[in-house]
């Protein structure tokens, strides 16, 4: 097993937790820096006993040292558009300011490095699907910029740490990812419908519904990510499932799995809002030997049980005591 130690930024988020248990499985010690403001200390609950992990309650905006670290995963940035949208300034502060804190310990600790991208990189995309080496059709000023561009000044400061500086940089572009630990309110596909299905709700599709997205399971979403820190690849690696979807199928799928009733309300489309979403994993597969495992429907089974939970807690905190 790993004696080696690794800084996850972003610990208390969805993609953090879970990727501090991969670690953790490993035979890594985990630190988590997260100053919770979109992140839960209740999605690293189940880990207050484990003497191999310690939950730093900082903002990485500010210079720290959470002491020497074989790894480090910048996964710190409000990610769901109801984040970005309420947290937009913070966005833009933790790409910027806080990737260049996460760089810096890595660089004083010549620790390995793997920052958090997104398929939000390609934008509204004109080449489907999306391979690493297309530059991307992004509004650099729209209201989804505060992420994109986020994002975007991410890549390019870990590229030049590694050009500059010789640090041992990856990149992981991220394609909508779904599973257990997805906050109910934060505006992704999978927990709307979720949510509105559980509780017999209209489910709101935005547009005609015939925009595509391609859902890829936690589980298989950190295999990539751990496959990816192994590697020696320096460049963008997409990390996503190709099957692609319509939002119109996804919310029948979703419709079916819970029995609801549900009817389907449509409703405008965001400003700058994708109308295709699909990753190349041409890359992943050569190099990583990777490709995801879970259909949507095995996964969305896998996520039921949570959701339930998380509607059911939700309504309990609503009713008047």
């Amino acid at each position: 097993m790993s004696k080696q130690s690794a800084l996850v930024t972003g610990g208390g988020g969805f993609l953090g937790s879970h990727l501090c248990d991969a670690l953790l499985a490993e035979g890594f010690s985990v630190v988590a820096a997260d100053n919770l403001l979109t992140g839960r200390r209740h999605n690293l609950e189940h880990l207050r006993n484990e003497t191999r992990f310690e939950l730093l309650e900082i903002d990485i905006n500010q210079p720290f040292d959470c002491g020497r670290v074989d790894y480090v995963f910048h996964f710190a940035c409000p990610a769901s558009p109801v984040d970005y949208m309420t947290h937009g300034i913070e966005t833009l502060q933790v790409g910027s300011i806080g990737t260049f804190n996460a760089l810096e310990v890595a660089r004083k600790y010549r620790a390995k490095y793997l920052v958090s991208s997104t398929s939000e990189c390609y934008g509204d995309p004109l080449e489907h699907p999306q391979k690493e080496t297309y530059w991307g059709n992004v509004n650099p000023i729209g209201p989804r910029s505060v992420y994109d561009e986020a994002k975007r000044f991410t890549e390019a400061a870990t590229m030049a740490y590694h050009r500059y500086y010789k640090l041992d940089t990856r990149i992981v572009r991220i394609f909508n990812t779904y599973g257990p630990r997805m906050q109910l309110n934060d505006g992704r596909v999978i927990p709307n419908f979720m949510k509105q299905a559980l509780l017999g709700q209209e489910l709101t599709v935005y547009g005609d519904g015939h925009q595509t997205r391609s859902f890829c399971y936690v589980d298989d979403e950190i295999d990539g990510f751990l496959r990816l820190a192994k590697s020696s690849e320096h460049f963008p690696v997409n990390i996503g499932n190709p099957s692609e979807f319509t939002i119109l199928e996804c919310a029948k799928r979703v419709l079916a799995l819970t029995g609801s009733k549900s009817s389907i309300r449509y409703e405008a489309l965001p400003q700058d809002d994708p109308k295709q979403r699909c990753p190349d994993i041409t890359k992943a597969r050569a190099l990583l030997n990777w490709e995801p495992k879970i259909d949507l429907e095995t996964g969305l089974k896998m996520s039921l049980e949570y959701f339930k939970k998380a509607v059911s807690l939700e309504e309990s905190k609503a009713t008047p005591k």
